[in-house]
């Protein structure tokens, strides 16, 4: 078969690796119809992750069909369709019995694409299948169900629950990309009075507003004005963080309110100042995480009841084969106004149409 091989920071290359196989009776082997590329696909690209290997197959998110099951997989079976979930949890372990599989200690937790490899390919292996693939509905679609797989649960517990939004609160987005979309997207689930999103580009602004932003800035024009404008003075209830860069995780410090959250969802790659000098005063309250996944049941639900605009984020559709090309796309997402990239069986056309 074929997958899409790292091969050390900026080389990676779409070839022919090994098929996967049974190694353990937890296992179910997963024949891939749709795959997207991540953000932290682009961090590993960058060396950003050290810990993924040479020759690793990337990729953490997918839409497969179950073509064969260890001995003691009970939940699925060949034929089935599933969503191959970022984490991977065993479920015995103290995280995962306190659901917070990101954490696994026995075994699992972020490793498809990181620590084995991943869903960019063909095929691939998914450990600890009962708790890691979920049966999809027939009313869900690939290109919405592969969005589940970490984008929208992401930035729904690592953004909008870690931040504890309440009815009537203030929250700034900062980074307008999918995961800064997904988050004002399921932010309005709360009934917050305002979403304000910051970003670079004109486009993702758009598309901000798009998803339910009911105000954005420009990065570089002083958004804390804005949000000190609103306020009245006060700042952000909630800021989510949804870059991974130095600059914005400092932004988000000063647009919080006192006693407000800052919840960190961006992969940083490099360290960050934290001005205690200004911060310890202000009790606020700051969060980082890796997903858990454990709300993807409960967005799938959602997502099958026509509730979550997951789709809305596909903007450019390939097929596997065209992988390469997709990710120089995604890289280049200022010149592309690419927002999400999916590939599969039935991905024919470079280019899709963004939902306005």
């Amino acid at each position: 078969m074929k997958g899409h091989v790292f091969h050390g920071p900026g080389q990676a290359a779409w070839e022919e690796v090994p098929d996967p196989g049974i190694k353990e009776p937890t296992d179910a082997i997963v024949r891939v119809t749709a795959v997207t590329v991540c953000g932290t696909d682009l961090h590993i690209l960058k060396g950003d992750v050290p810990e993924v290997r040479p020759g690793t197959v990337l990729g953490h998110e997918a839409v497969g069909e179950v073509v064969e099951v260890g001995g003691d997989v009970r939940t699925v079976r060949p034929g089935d369709r599933v969503l191959v979930s970022c984490i991977s949890a065993c479920g015995r372990c103290r995280y995962c019995r306190e659901g917070m599989y990101g954490q696994c200690l026995g075994g699992g937790g972020w490793i498809l694409g990181h620590r084995i490899d991943g869903t960019q390919a063909e095929y691939v292996r998914v450990p600890y299948a009962d708790l890691s693939v979920h049966p999809l509905p027939a009313a869900v679609s690939s290109a919405d169900a592969v969005l589940l797989a970490d984008i929208f649960p992401t930035a729904y517990e690592v953004g909008v629950l870690n931040g504890k939004v309440r009815p009537g609160d203030t929250v700034a987005v900062v980074g307008a990309g999918p995961i800064g979309l997904a988050a004002v997207a399921t932010a309005r689930l709360f009934a917050p009075e305002r979403i304000v999103a910051v970003d670079l580009a004109a486009s993702r602004l758009e598309a901000a507003r798009a998803f339910g932003a009911d105000a954005v800035a420009d990065a570089r024009e002083t958004p804390e004005q804005l949000i000190s404008d609103l306020t009245e003075g006060l700042g952000a209830d909630v800021v989510i963080e949804a870059v991974g860069v130095p600059e914005t995780f400092e932004l988000c410090t000063r647009m919080v309110r006192p006693g407000g959250h800052v919840a960190n969802v961006g992969v940083h790659g490099k360290p960050v100042a934290l001005h205690l000098e200004d911060l310890w005063i202000k009790n606020v309250t700051i969060t980082t995480g890796l997903v858990d996944t454990y709300s993807t049941p409960t967005l799938l639900r959602m997502a099958s009841a026509g509730r979550l605009p997951t789709s809305q984020l596909v903007t450019h559709t390939f097929p596997l084969d065209r992988m390469e090309e997709a990710y120089e796309v995604f890289a280049d997402a200022a010149e592309t106004g690419a927002l999400k990239v999916v590939l599969g069986e039935e991905q024919h056309d470079a280019v899709a149409v963004r939902t306005a």
